[in-house]
């Protein structure tokens, strides 16, 4: 059951670390620090990924900037209290590590597959240069119950027919992840940085189907807060 859990989040990437390792949290004993890995384009430009690995897998007490690595694992989520706000953090958590010697083939660096349930209606809009838009929400199953909760933007036409995916619709997405720096204005702190996260060239294939057992009562209107978003354009499979 976990095995079958776990096919149905993939996450394959391969780049350069680009920073030292934090602590992140323990569990029984082991581990887990973030660390970032900066994944080539064939477009020459770069996506900064956030990575969290164990301890267990690499020498995170090592200054490994310039390394190149494989990880594969999942993309992963978790929701962390900040004051009366919650920020949805996401990550690929490792749960394979590889050093690779040399690096060419920009073609499959960055791929990634969820299986899951939209969980909140899909916000459609337009963008201010009329590019349209249909927000997403996606609950991913994982093994004892838990869930990640992976938002997510669908495109143009895709974005039309994703607008009517309702609560309960199962959604199969193959893409890649990018990010990109922006600045955001806020009242109390004029200008931060941080990292958007898409997923690109997706394709879907979406039935009715129940949903698992879950929560997500701390996905609040402020969903354009968190530090990491998803972006997801759909090749529609019928």
């Amino acid at each position: 059951m976990a095995e079958k859990m776990i096919e149905n989040n993939r996450v394959s990437v391969i780049g350069e670390i680009v920073s030292e390792f934090s602590f992140s949290h323990e569990v029984f004993g082991e581990g887990f620090y973030m660390v970032d890995l900066s994944v080539n384009r064939l477009s020459e430009q770069a996506d900064v990924i956030p990575l969290m690995v164990s301890e267990r897998l690499m020498d995170v007490h090592k200054d490994l900037r310039g390394s190149t690595i494989e990880a594969v694992g999942q993309f992963r989520s978790y929701n962390r209290h900040e004051g009366v706000k919650n920020r949805l953090m996401l990550s690929v958590f490792a749960r394979e590590i590889r050093f690779l010697d040399e690096f060419t083939d920009y073609t499959r660096t960055n791929q990634i597959f969820l299986d899951g349930y939209i969980c909140k209606p899909p916000i459609y809009r337009k963008t201010p240069l009329g590019r349209e838009i249909a927000d997403l929400l996606l609950a991913v199953n994982r093994p004892y119950g838990k869930s990640d909760y992976i938002p997510c933007i669908s495109w143009g036409r895709n974005a039309r027919f994703a607008s009517g995916f309702t609560v309960g619709t199962r959604v199969r997405i193959w893409g890649r992840v990018q990010s990109r720096e922006y600045t955001k204005s806020s009242a109390r702190q004029s200008v931060k940085r941080g990292w958007h996260t898409r997923f690109l060239s997706a394709s879907w294939n979406a039935a009715r189907s129940r949903i698992n057992k879950f929560s997500y009562d701390f996905l609040t209107e402020n969903i354009r807060n968190i530090c990491i978003i998803s972006y997801i354009v759909l090749e529609c499979v019928l």
